[in-house]
């Protein structure tokens, strides 16, 4: 059974790590991507990436989750480490820019694909957790449109049902929010902070700093390949150690703040 430390200090149990890249390398070609990362997500931890385009943080990603091998070092998920991309599939859920929803079957249908096929599960018991899943993100009325029918927000909202009616131990997410129009971003990331809320263990690529201040545990920056700053959103934005972390700071900062919109209606 997985333990956490005690800290020395407070004399308080820290949650076990649960998802852990240690000295993990990736090159495509002659581009290294990734030089030596190594990163370790607590159990119920939400952890942001952020970084300019370019700098590795959908790799991670894509590497966390089977999707990419990797060259060098080791991944761990729970007790368990990924000796081949294999090991991580039917874990780790993940949430891509573009839905990647099929647009010939309806809404439900999406959503309990994988309960079907990839667990198995009878039509009426997975069409039940696919409603509650639907449901925990306002969409329950909309089980039987088509994804055309719907807006980009609610599309990306029916992508996160699908990949938490799976019950991943862990759930990435790749901008999720990158590919919508303004007014359609704060629904989704309600979406996501009530999984935070919830204690699910999240790794998200997002450029919403001001929505990553309010759900993050921590903030870890990439820059060209290595991680070079990572802790408590607080601390991290109040004091940056570096100036690239600065640089991209002030480039992202802007007088709005998506998480003040409402909630969106259901």
């Amino acid at each position: 059974m997985e333990t956490g430390c005690r800290d020395p200090i407070t004399g308080s149990q820290e949650p076990p790590v649960f998802l852990s890249l240690a000295d993990v390398f990736k090159c495509y070609g002659s581009a290294d991507v990734l030089k030596g990362v190594s990163l370790q997500v607590a159990k119920g931890e939400v952890v942001v990436l952020l970084g300019r385009s370019g700098s590795g943080k959908s790799t991670i990603l894509r590497c966390a989750a089977g999707l990419e091998t990797i060259d060098r070092g080791t991944i761990r998920l729970g007790s368990r480490v990924a000796a081949k991309p294999a090991d991580l599939h039917g874990r780790v859920g993940f949430v891509f820019q573009q839905f990647n929803l099929f647009p010939h079957l309806t809404v439900l249908e999406n959503v309990t694909l994988g309960l079907r096929w990839v667990k198995r599960l009878d039509q009426q018991t997975a069409r039940r957790r696919g409603l509650d899943a639907l449901r925990d993100v306002g969409l329950q009325d909309h089980a039987h449109k088509r994804p055309s029918n719907l807006s980009g927000g609610q599309q990306q909202r029916v992508a996160i049902a699908r990949s938490v009616v799976m019950e991943p131990e862990v759930i990435l997410f790749d901008e999720p929010t990158s590919a919508l129009d303004r007014e359609l971003v704060a629904e989704v990331l309600v979406a996501i902070r009530t999984l935070a809320e919830r204690g699910m263990t999240m790794l998200i690529v997002t450029h919403e700093l001001h929505f990553a201040e309010k759900v993050a545990d921590r903030l870890v920056f990439i820059h060209e390949g290595r991680i070079i700053e990572d802790g408590a959103p607080s601390q991290v934005i109040a004091a940056p150690r570096t100036l690239q972390f600065r640089q991209f700071l002030n480039a992202l900062k802007a007088p709005d703040d998506i998480m003040s919109a409402e909630a969106p209606a259901r």
